[in-house]
């Protein structure tokens, strides 16, 4: 634990930001450092609670109050250790993860929660400034290849940990660069590529080869993959789920991913801007209410939307736990996010029902209804239509983030592999698919979820792969590790 009774003494401390006025003038990040006795006391707040429900909650097993004591005793490099021993990229949960461990958190009952994700970001960042971080390469190689198809999260944690137990690993990315959903999903002002560029770098290091713009089951044959003894799949769950209502075909109907990759590679440099997906002027109406709804309300702002507009079809959730929502499960209560902050008219309960075209085929406007979800004993709720609450919203630029339908399925057709009943690719608790030494972890495997699952996930079908192929794994398992000696 922390400091005895510190969470008596120390209330809970974020970040400051930057200005809206500032911030939405660029893509960087935008909060603002704190000072190490600041964080010193954060890790304090840590109780002694007997049981820690934290570790339940990260679906990584960090070993939390372990760092927590950690950072209050002002031995940064322990508490490095001990958060490298369960998570790969902390720099990455840091920074994108929605905290599941600070909604398990024992002192969320009476008190905000302590600031896991905080400090967890301000140690690995200690880490890299110090030069804690270095490659570490295994001492010996087994001679054992093993094919991860994907670089997001899933296939990241699953190359490191594979690349540890001395396989040869070699990372294929359909993309340009490397990171999936990290780099193109995620916009820049909440997190800079260059921290997935310094930790690639580490990994390019260690002996990991990465191969990009290498589309597997499309400019690089399955039939090649034979080549390996082993293949991890993390290609994550990236069909698109569409809204097929009249005039989804207009112009100025776009998949939110479509709208945030582009707007990445054009701050990387990578590509020029498209009219088609550049809100400038225009009146963007963001259908969906989740974390990428919340990135493109964000990036509409930065580009100078004309307004933002926020639909989501489910109600406006509480600011508290409801007697349904107990602790210490997930909250469903009310977010707003930093990007809400900069601007945006949210909506609930409200269903689009036509996207209105213009004679050029060009989207001017939405017409929606707003509904009621009807409850009965026993049945789930019921959409209702409210009557005479039909409204048209002026609109130039809709933009479609209603989450994912599963994965694409070229490559699992053209590698035989069953689908489970969700159509993601069929695989047990071994990770293990249909064909033997085919594996698959993330979002391909348990469908669209958090960073901090896919990580997990990638490590997990790790060890699993490191067993078939060795008949045993010296990898650790979820909330293992060795702490480091006191």
């Amino acid at each position: 634990m922390g400091k005895l009774r510190g969470f008596m003494e120390y209330d809970r401390t974020v970040e400051e930001k930057d200005a809206v006025e500032e911030r939405v003038k660029n893509y960087k990040e935008f909060t603002k450092e704190l000072d190490v006795d600041i964080l010193q006391k954060q890790g304090g707040r840590c109780m002694d609670c007997g049981i820690p429900f934290c570790h339940s909650g990260c679906p990584l097993g960090n070993l939390i109050p372990d760092f927590n004591d950690a950072v209050y005793k002002n031995d940064w490099e322990k508490a490095l250790r001990i958060l490298h021993a369960t998570n790969n990229f902390p720099e990455f949960t840091g920074r994108l993860c929605p905290a599941p461990c600070e909604s398990a958190c024992v002192l969320g009952i009476i008190d905000p929660p302590v600031a896991i994700e905080l400090i967890e970001k301000y140690i690995v960042e200690r880490g890299f400034k110090e030069g804690w971080i270095k490659p570490e390469p295994p001492k010996k190689r087994t001679g054992k290849k093993v094919a991860v198809v994907g670089s997001g999260p899933a296939g990241l944690a699953a190359a490191q940990q594979l690349n540890r137990a001395g396989h040869e690993v070699t990372v294929f990315e359909r993309d340009k660069k490397v990171g999936g959903l990290l780099r193109y999903g995620i916009p820049d002002f909440k997190m800079e590529k260059q921290v997935i560029d310094r930790r690639v770098k580490i990994m390019e290091e260690e002996g990991i080869k990465f191969k990009t713009e290498v589309h597997v089951g499309e400019n690089y044959s399955a039939e090649k993959l034979k080549e390996f003894d082993s293949i991890v799949l993390c290609g994550g769950a990236t069909a698109r789920r569409k809204l097929p209502i009249d005039g989804a075909d207009a112009k100025g109907v776009v998949q939110a991913m479509d709208f945030l990759k582009r707007n990445n590679e054009v701050v990387d440099g990578l590509e020029d801007p498209v009219e088609e997906l550049h809100a400038k002027g225009k009146n963007v109406i963001v259908i969906g209410g989740g974390d990428t709804g919340s990135d493109c309300v964000g990036t509409s702002n930065r580009h100078g939307a004309k307004s933002v507009t926020n639909f989501e079809i489910m109600p406006m959730p509480p600011e508290h736990r409801s007697n349904e929502n107990p602790w210490p499960y997930w909250p469903f209560t009310l977010k707003t996010s930093s990007s809400h902050e900069e601007g945006v008219n949210r909506n609930w309960s409200i269903s689009t029902k036509e996207f209105v075209k213009d004679k050029h085929g060009n989207l001017k406007a939405l017409k929606t209804v707003e509904i009621e979800w009807v409850k009965e004993e026993g049945k789930r709720p019921q959409l209702k239509e409210v009557p005479d609450s039909e409204k048209e919203w002026p609109c130039e630029l809709a933009l479609l983030a209603l989450g994912f339908t599963g994965p694409e399925k070229t490559l699992s057709q053209q590698l035989g592999l069953e689908l489970d009943t969700r159509t993601n690719i069929k695989a047990g608790n071994d990770y293990q698919t249909n064909i033997p030494n085919i594996f698959t972890a993330g979002d391909m495997r348990r469908g669209q979820s958090l960073i901090v699952w896919a990580i997990s996930e990638g490590r997990e079908a790790a060890y699993h792969v490191d067993k078939y192929l060795m008949g045993e794994s010296i990898l650790p398992r979820k909330g293992e590790g060795d702490l480091p000696a006191a």
